[in-house]
Formats: structure tokens, C-alpha cells, sequence
């Protein structure tokens, strides 16, 4: 399926998001779309799915103008979005997703809708069961579902937002040798991401966005050198990418956190008999493969799961049945992976949410709200304006909102894919402002499943295997080569009988 795009323009108040777009994307091709974040790729992607309408311009699909008005209007045409957040029902089956989403016309019976899943998750190698329940699929799992659901309705167009991040590796090269079958087929795959590697390694043409314009000719074929694309991505000086250098860690006397004998279930997985310390003003990271146990711990750390049995201490206080409340009372601050869905509120505008951050006097200070919202687009250089809708914004300004909400008395924040979604610029930039909440006494715990980000930017790192966990170890004693070995489960004793 061939996609047009004509002169295609979105307006966000002052905000030209996507400025006289020209654009043409060819049938069984792996098209690339490159940028920094905020610089619209995101809402390109939402006007051709018909998430978002445009305010000037036109899409063609196959030689003919079409009014992508609303989602359904879109797939109907044969266009689907697989977004960053994948849009399911985490309490029912994949079955039971896949009924929900697809209309009658494409799913007619239940019967016919267990085969079409069986025979798509097999022709594409994905490690879905129709009965598998969606809270217990890693995100790469509840992506492969979206996308046996974009197919199961008559999609030819796939538009792909960011879809390795937060996945492992295995599953993003699972969904490589998915997506260029899907291409060799005949279908269109459009290919949104900052990693220029996945670019190069993926991608039949490439385009490169900045703020919201189309830079250089348009359609490039791949492969393109790194520096070009960097330079067309961010100007001329983009090219020092090396990461923050770390401040000396202090020992303390007491832990931030203190574990002792912890067994927490989650799941079909289960942390036993942890006991762990975990120091202030410092950054630990969390590695290993999804499903792991990584996400227990930081919702242990943060009061969103309760031990079966053990302690949990804060600062040597015992918070062990305290709620999630207890602990941001006690200063606990948690920043989830799933931005819309845990973290923000997508209708709200970025004032609205500090009007709600706001408790003073129980009354709604829409001056302030409105003055803390300029502060933060400031000081965190978020692309929108304090009127603007949160869902409206990229997905890396929707992460800098949620880190920009963040009191400044916090001494302990609890992360999940801190840089999800970034670009290098943008990561370095929420990663300064990380390494300066440490260097002030705040503890830092965060999850990551780029190897480079716990490598870059931890003091210490935890290893997960299979719900086992390392001891906690110096970023110093670490290569990439040994942590790769650790999560695959490689002399995991060596690190794991040295464990308090």
C-alpha cells in the first residue's frame, strides 16, 4: 500500500507540530522516520492512523485522497498504529483483546477469532496462546498482540511508534524478522525511532524530521552515514554523545532502603528470602531480561506491593504493610514505565496536572498552576506550551513533564524506563537532572532494558535471573560482555552467593 502525504500541516496553539509535510512511503518497504523528540514524528504517525486530523494538507493511500477522520476510519482504509503504550485489557485474555478490538466485520466468531490469533502469532513467530491473560505478557508480548490485532482487521499499513523501547533484545529481534516478513508480503511498515543502529539495520529508505519539517530531500534510501543522520537530526553539534560524568559516591551509615528476608510474589513470578541495602546518593540499576523480577523489587521499593513475608525499612523506618501513599509521604517518588496509563493523565493539560500537585489549602490555584507549568517547560525544556493536552506531546515530553512533577524534597525515586522513548540529547538531559537529585542525598533505583543506560549511568547495578538476584555491585566491576553473560544466567552463583 502506497501512503501519500500532500503539504500536511498540524497547528497545536502556537505549536506548528508538523509544518508542510511531504512525504511518500512505498509498498513493501521498511520505511524510517528519525528525529529528536518533540520534533513530530509522533503526530505524523497519529494523522496518518487517524488518531489525530490534520489542519491543512491531504493523504493519499494507493493514488486516492482519503479523510482518515477517526482510528477506526484509518484501519478500515488498511492503516494501523501500534503505539508505545499498547492499547489493551490488561484483565482479560488475548482472545478476549482481540474480540474487544476487532470489529464484527473482521472477527465474525470466537472460534474463527482463536484461529486467526493461533495462525497469525505462528506465522509471524510470536510466543502468543490464546488464553494467555495480558497481565502476565511482558510489553514485547502485549506489542505482538497489537499487532496480530492491526492484521486480524485488514491493516496493510503498520505504523510503529519507538517499538523496542522497553522490550529485551531477543524481542526486538523477534519483531525485526516479523516486520520485514510483513514488508516482503507486500505490506508498508513505517519505522519511527531515534536508534540510529535499528535504522540502518531495519530500514529500506529513511526521513529524518525537525521541528515538526522535513529536513533534506524527503526520502532517502538506507544506508545513510550515522553522522549525516545525526547532523540532520540535531544540527551541527550533535556530535559528543558521551554520557554525564558520575560524581564519587559517599558511603552512609543507614540505607536509603533496607530488605531483610523479603519473599514478594508477582505474577507467576516470585523474589525470595531478599535481603538487600540500598544506598542514598546513588544510582542503582536494574538489568536483566523482562520478567525477571526487576519490576517487583521497584514496586517493593515504592509501597505498590506488599511482602509475603520479611521487612521493608525506609531511611530505618518500617514500612513493611505500608501503601504506595505511606512511602511519598516518606518521601518515596515513583515514575512508571507506562506514562498514560500509571503517570499522567492524557486530556489534562500540563497546568491542570500541577494544579492537581498543588494541595494548598484545598483550593485550585490556576495562576500558580499555570506559573509552575512555564517553569517546568523552561527549566526541562518541554516542547508544548501550559495549555497543552498531555497526550499531545511526544513521548519524550511527556517524560520529561512526569520527572518535571517531581518534588524537589524527594529523597528516594523509584524509576521504570527512565529514558523510554528519548533520544540521546533528550536522555542525557533527564539523566543530568537524575545525577543531580543523587548528588543532593536522593537514592535513584531504575529499570532499564538498554544494556547501555545501566552501563552509562549507574553506581551500582542488581542483576536478575529468572526472579534470582546479584548481589549489589559496583558499576567498576562491570563490562557489557560480563552483563550480558549475568542476565543470560552465565555464572550467576559467582554474584548471587556473595549476596547478604
Amino acid at each position: 500500500m502506497e501512503i501519500r502525504v500532500q503539504n500536511l500541516t498540524k497547528i497545536f496553539g502556537s505549536l506548528r507540530a508538523n509544518d508542510d509535510i511531504n512525504l511518500c512511503f512505498a509498498g513493501g518497504q521498511i520505511h524510517g522516520v528519525l528525529g529528536e523528540n518533540g520534533a513530530g514524528k509522533s503526530t505524523l504517525m497519529k494523522l496518518l492512523s487517524g488518531f489525530l486530523r490534520p489542519d491543512a494538507g491531504e493523504v493519499w493511500l494507493e493514488g486516492k485522497p482519503v479523510a482518515l477522520g477517526d482510528p477506526g476510519a484509518a484501519l478500515r482504509a488498511g492503516v494501523g498504529m501500534v503505539h508505545q503504550d499498547p492499547l489493551d485489557l490488561p484483565g482479560f485474555t488475548a482472545l478476549e483483546n482481540l474480540l474487544c478490538a476487532a470489529p464484527r466485520w473482521a472477527l465474525p466468531s470466537r472460534t474463527e477469532a482463536r484461529n486467526t490469533l493461533t495462525i497469525l502469532a505462528g506465522r509471524l513467530g510470536f510466543s502468543i496462546a490464546p488464553d494467555d491473560r495480558v497481565a502476565s505478557l511482558t510489553v514485547g508480548q502485549r506489542q505482538q498482540l497489537e499487532i496480530i490485532r492491526l492484521l486480524a482487521c485488514g491493516a496493510r499499513a503498520l505504523i510503529l511508534d519507538e517499538p523496542t523501547t522497553g522490550i529485551s533484545a531477543a524481542q526486538a529481534r523477534a519483531l525485526f524478522v516479523a516486520l520485514r516478513r510483513l514488508a516482503h508480503e507486500g505490506n508498508t511498515v513505517l519505522f519511527v525511532s531515534h536508534k540510529l543502529d535499528e535504522v540502518a539495520d531495519l530500514c529500506h529508505t529513511v526521513s529524518v524530521l525537525r521541528t515538526g519539517k522535513v529536513v533534506g530531500e524527503g526520502q532517502m534510501a538506507m544506508p545513510q552515514p550515522q553522522e549525516h543522520l545525526l547532523q540532520m537530526m540535531f544540527g551541527p553539534s550533535s556530535g559528543d554523545h558521551a554520557p554525564p560524568t558520575r560524581a564519587p559516591v559517599q558511603p552512609a551509615n543507614l540505607p536509603a532502603w533496607r530488605l531483610d528476608a523479603v519473599t514478594a510474589r508477582d505474577g507467576n513470578l516470585t523474589l525470595k528470602q531478599l535481603n538487600l541495602s540500598l544506598p542514598p546518593g546513588a544510582v542503582v540499576g536494574l538489568s536483566g531480561l523482562e520478567g525477571s523480577g526487576q519490576q517487583i523489587l521497584l514496586r517493593l521499593l515504592c509501597g505498590r506491593v506488599q511482602p509475603e513475608a520479611g521487612r521493608v525499612l525506609l531511611a530505618g523506618a518500617d514500612l513493611t504493610t505500608a501503601g504506595a501513599e505511606a512511602f511519598r509521604r516518606n518521601g518515596v517518588e515513583y515514575l512508571p514505565a507506562d506514562r498514560l496509563v500509571e503517570g499522567l493523565v492524557g486530556p489534562l493539560t500540563l497546568a491542570d496536572h500541577f494544579a492537581l500537585l498543588d494541595r494548598q489549602e484545598g483550593i485550585i490555584n490556576r495562576r500558580r498552576a499555570e506559573a509552575s507549568a512555564r517553569q517546568a517547560i523552561s527549566e526541562y525544556q518541554i516542547k508544548a506550551t501550559p495549555v497543552s493536552p498531555i497526550m499531545s506531546l511526544s513521548g519524550g515530553n511527556q517524560q520529561r513533564a512526569m520527572l518535571s512533577m517531581v518534588p524537589a524534597t524527594t529523597r528516594a525515586l523509584v524509576c521504570e524506563q527512565p529514558t523510554r522513548g528519548l533520544d540521546i540529547a533528550s536522555a542525557r538531559a533527564v539523566w543530568g537532572r537524575l545525577h543531580a537529585r543523587r548528588d543532593a542525598g536522593c537514592a535513584v533505583v531504575f529499570a532499564s532494558a538498554d544494556l547501555d543506560e545501566i552501563l552509562d549511568y549507574s553506581d551500582y547495578i542488581l542483576v536478575f535471573f529468572a526472579g534470582r538476584v546479584s548481589r549489589l555491585i559496583p558499576r567498576a566491576e562491570l563490562n557489557a560482555a560480563r552483563l550480558g553473560e549475568l542476565i543470560g544466567g552465565v555464572d550467576f552463583n559467582e554474584v548471587e552467593e556473595q549476596a547478604a
